[in-house]
């Protein structure tokens, strides 16, 4: 029987992007991105879940204390990318068309390096209330 456990930290940011690809022509572009093509841009109210798995700590009983990861979001995450336009104000997407499916691994490449390695990340992330994507899957 397993042990392992999952806990979740729920967290929001608000941001802009352009989809572009700057290899193709205007009318490929509008073609294939339609409205999210938009040349002044558009915004969502991102709504990203992080999950942790593993087993629990004996000692603390914790998979991972939530306030640390707590903490974790907001510095590699939220206080990159909220209230900002990921095309042009953030490193990350300087060469990276900021789609929600980039946007997921980003996130997953930043945290990660600060994660426990015993511990299993997954990154999922809302762009609407319909649509949203997972990194990795598991």
């Amino acid at each position: 029987m397993s042990q392992k456990v999952a806990v979740y930290r729920k967290e929001h940011f608000n941001a802009a992007h352009r989809l572009h690809n700057p290899a193709w022509d205007e009318s490929t572009n509008r073609q294939v991105f339609g409205k999210c093509n938009n040349p002044h841009y558009h915004g969502h109210n991102y709504e990203l879940i992080v999950k942790i798995s593993g087993v629990p700590e004996p000692q603390t009983g914790y998979v991972m204390d939530m306030k640390i990861l707590s903490e974790l979001i907001q510095r590699e995450v939220i206080e990159k990318f909220d209230h900002r336009n990921l095309n042009e104000d953030c490193k990350e997407f300087e060469q990276l068309n900021p789609t929600a499916e980039n946007i997921a691994i980003v996130i997953y490449n930043l945290l990660r390096p600060h994660i426990e390695s015993s511990l299993d990340v997954q990154i999922r992330l809302y762009e609407t209330e319909r649509n949203f994507v997972e990194y990795p899957i598991h």
